[in-house]
């Protein structure tokens, strides 16, 4: 009986240890906002990276919000902020700063922890804990879903790279081959007169009279066009 308190006293000490290991979601997430240089426009640090500033909040409790989270309230973002020890630095703009959140320590974010809400009645401690691990785990599979969709964004960008690199390649080889077939045509125009009753060379339905400089470049724009549809 001893023995299996012990190994359930450990298991617990051990869960409680990975879970102070690890970010709480609503940190991770936050920091990975602040750290995307696409949306600076929208969330950025400040100047020396103490604070983080939310430029245009219409924008980001619009767009940005529910990429992440499982709303688009702005109010309710700082009040979570607020739960983390965060507070407001600037009167005119949404500037939030946490001693433990800055640019670059990333591995600091372990060490923020949400405070327990005030309340005028005492409540039983497990009650507490359950409720907290309740919000943790809501956040954690919020956290996982999002990092899921995040991965197949990135797996189907990479895809459609690669997609277009295949096809600037093909069309980089039909140009070379355009190229070569109408220096061949040039030299070719040097050499003999104008076949066909002096009306000059067809090529794909388009007449080449002799004597047009803009000739070549009008034989370029066929060939690669009649290429193009081709691949």
């Amino acid at each position: 009986m001893c023995e299996m308190m012990e190994c359930g006293e450990s298991e617990r000490v051990l869960v409680e240890y990975v879970r102070k290991a690890s970010p709480p979601p609503f940190l991770l997430k936050t920091y990975m906002m602040v750290e995307d240089r696409a949306s600076d426009a929208v969330i950025s640090w400040n100047d020396d990276g103490t604070a983080f500033v939310v430029w245009q909040p219409a924008e980001f409790a619009r767009d940005l919000l529910p990429t992440l989270f499982k709303h688009s309230n702005f109010s309710s973002f700082v009040r979570q902020l607020n739960t983390y020890g965060f507070h407001k630095v600037a009167t005119n703009r949404w500037e939030f700063s946490n001693e433990r959140f800055r640019k670059g320590e990333r591995d600091q974010l372990c060490e923020i922890r949400r405070r327990k809400a005030p309340s005028s009645k005492q409540q039983p401690n497990v009650q507490l804990a359950a409720t907290s691990d309740h919000s943790d785990n809501e956040e954690q599979r919020s956290l996982s879903t999002s990092s899921s969709e995040i991965t197949s964004l990135v797996d189907e960008n990479r895809r459609l790279k690669r997609e277009n690199d295949a096809l600037s390649s093909e069309l980089a080889v039909v140009k070379r081959k355009c190229q070569k077939l109408v220096d061949m045509v040039a030299v070719e125009r040097e050499k003999r007169p104008t076949e066909d009753g002096g009306r000059g060379l067809k090529l794909f339905g388009v007449r080449m009279e002799v004597g047009r400089e803009r000739d070549l470049e009008d034989m370029k724009r066929v060939l690669v066009s009649q290429s193009c549809k081709i691949i």
